[in-house]
């Protein structure tokens, strides 16, 4: 662990589904810039079928607060009924950089 690290700043990686009216309400866009608020790193998508996909890594605290905001905030206009989160795993170093946005 470095100087600024303590075993309450331990780094995670999580992957996340999101399920409802998920698209074309700027889901995306938020999830970034919600990410970005936070101080976590990943990337989000939309799928064929009709969800939004991604990973966000970072302190487990922030990443905590990223799985309430995409199981229950999102953006202004969407409609989540269901949040599936898997593999949440801890990490050593961050995988990933910046937030962005994957087609």
């Amino acid at each position: 662990m470095s100087d600024g690290e303590s075993a309450g700043d331990k780094l995670v990686s999580v992957d996340f589904e999101i399920f409802g009216h998920v698209q074309g309400v700027c889901f995306r866009m938020y999830t970034e810039q919600e990410g970005l608020r936070l101080g976590l790193v990943g990337w989000v998508k939309n799928t064929r079928g009709g969800t939004v996909v991604g990973q966000v890594q970072g302190p487990a605290a922030a990443v905590e607060q990223m799985k309430v905001w995409l199981s229950k905030e999102g953006s202004p206009s969407s409609r989540i009924t269901r949040a599936s989160f898997r593999d949440q795993r801890s990490i050593d170093k961050l995988q990933l950089s910046g937030f962005n946005t994957r087609f």
